[in-house]
């Protein structure tokens, strides 16, 4: 009702402070309220928020322009004000001529952006949704890497385990067969081996053989 009504002008200049900037209000002003020193810095903090929206490092003079001041000493005031005043955050690059933002305030929304916003937030919840697919499914190969190698080092484990067993039972099977009781291991050594009198024996009986037929053929000769 205000925006058809005798109000008209002060409904314009209120979305003006809520959407447009400090160029809006002068292509404008023949038809608006006269706005006084503090409100048209305060519209021109809020151009300056509507500029580092879209750009991070504003160029002197597009602000100069855009803010219609005459020198850069009160460009440099202004910003200083609204950074006092928590409307932005950034520095003046006073070698390139240019204002960095680090942050801004932000503004109130036109109906007509509301699509735009929309769209926006669903791309991003799409993307949202892709990383979150990607972080699942890396959490899913290392799980499984972690259960393959918790399967092999069960498996070096017990390959191991049994390996110490086999070596535990061929070293105690070869004590076994090496250890002897000491009183039999004597006895072996003083008996001799079977059959050893025998041959002794018979290599007597040769020998004494051999000697009568040397005597034999010693007398036949004399």
């Amino acid at each position: 009702s205000l925006a058809d009504g005798e109000f008209s002008p002060v409904f314009r200049l209120l979305t003006i402070f809520a959407y447009g900037t400090y160029a809006d209000y002068l292509a404008e002003a023949a038809n608006l309220p006269p706005l006084t020193e503090a409100q048209k810095n305060k519209l021109r903090h809020l151009s300056v928020v509507t500029l580092a929206a879209k750009i991070k490092c504003i160029p002197y003079s597009v602000l100069l322009e855009q803010l219609q001041l005459k020198n850069v000493r009160q460009l440099e005031d202004l910003v200083i004000e609204a950074v006092y005043a928590d409307v932005l955050r950034g520095s003046l690059d006073q070698r390139n001529q240019r204002l960095e933002v680090d942050y801004s305030i932000g503004r109130d929304i036109r109906r007509e952006e509301l699509s735009t916003i929309t769209r926006t937030l669903q791309e991003w919840c799409q993307g949202c949704e892709v990383v979150l697919s990607g972080i699942e499914e890396q959490v899913s190969r290392a799980n499984q890497h972690k259960e393959q190698q918790l399967a092999l080092k069960q498996q070096i484990e017990s390959e191991v385990a049994n390996l110490k067993k086999t070596i535990k039972v061929t070293t105690a099977a070869a004590a076994a067969a090496t250890s002897q009781d000491p009183e039999q291991h004597l006895t072996e050594l003083r008996e001799p081996a079977p059959g050893t009198n025998q041959r002794q024996a018979s290599k007597k009986t040769s020998k004494a053989k051999g000697l009568r037929s040397s005597a034999k053929i010693w007398s036949k000769s004399n």
